[in-house]
């Protein structure tokens, strides 16, 4: 079977841990050059299978190709990086054909909304909502500016990304920040998906469910919680970020011709009940 990202450039904001880390190293696998993107580049601390090395090294030894991985350090709550981050790809490969906004945090204040601090709910939406908005935004500029690749199905100029939850499409208690925050997520995929169309650029999202990552290593690997959630999932277990990888490739390939403004959950069936 062909590598399904041949000659694509994509970014991975995020990119140094977990679900970004796993994209970033599917993606590679895949035939792609990779652009990755943190505020560091190492991984975060207490992650379940992450490492201790750098994503660009592990993709440098997985591809044998120092030409295909590149590092640009960026926070996307900050327009400057974000656009920055855009110009520095273009310099290196001359496009941008894929865009993973990958880049979040988790429900840092777990107390009911009549608690909520307020500068807990402004940080949330600031990097779950805004990061998105300006990757979105910015990596849509270049995608209309530019041709489409040689060979690719239908003239599609690009696609786009987003990690939003099943919080983003349901609901949960003591959580009103991260909740809101993937909602909004969900709500500018749908708003792009439009805005883009008639540009033939896709823009999906992916809806993990419960994942073994660094930002739910405090949770999940508690037993007591872990028991409570575990019955919550017709397969039992958690998913693992190569779980959510293998969906957003789906979502930033060919295959998804005939897809744009969706979600999609990869949960182990948590939304079913």
């Amino acid at each position: 079977m062909p590598s399904r990202l041949t000659n694509k450039t994509a970014i991975i904001t995020g990119s140094s841990s977990g679900i970004g880390r796993a994209t970033a190293l599917l993606f590679a696998r895949e035939g792609a050059n990779i652009v990755c993107s943190d505020i560091r580049d190492l991984p975060r601390a207490g992650g379940f299978n992450d490492g201790e090395t750098s994503t660009v090294d592990e993709i440098k030894a997985v591809v044998g190709n120092d030409n295909k991985v590149m590092f640009v350090k960026c926070d996307t709550r900050s327009k400057d990086d974000v656009e920055n981050l855009i110009k520095e790809t273009v310099g290196r490969w001359g496009r941008v054909d894929i865009m993973v906004n990958n880049a979040g945090i988790g429900e840092l204040t777990p107390v009911p909304i009549y608690d909520y601090p307020e500068d807990g709910f402004t940080n949330c939406l600031d990097v779950n909502v805004k990061g998105v908005f300006l990757g979105t935004k910015y990596a849509a500029r270049q995608m209309r500016a530019q041709e489409p690749l040689p060979g690719v199905r239908n003239g599609d100029k690009g696609w786009i990304v987003n990690l939003a939850s099943i919080v983003g499409v349901g609901g949960q208690g003591n959580a009103v920040a991260y909740v809101a925050s993937k909602h909004a997520v969900m709500g500018i995929t749908k708003t792009a998906a439009w805005d883009l169309a008639p540009d033939l650029i896709h823009v999906n999202a992916v809806c993990p469910g419960y994942t073994r990552t660094s930002m739910t290593q405090e949770a999940l690997g508690n037993d007591e919680i872990a028991r409570v959630l575990e019955p919550m999932h017709p397969f039992r277990g958690f998913g693992e970020p190569e779980d959510i990888a293998r969906a957003a490739l789906f979502l930033a390939s060919e295959d998804a011709s005939w897809v744009t403004g969706h979600g999609l959950a990869v949960d182990g069936g948590y939304l079913s009940r």
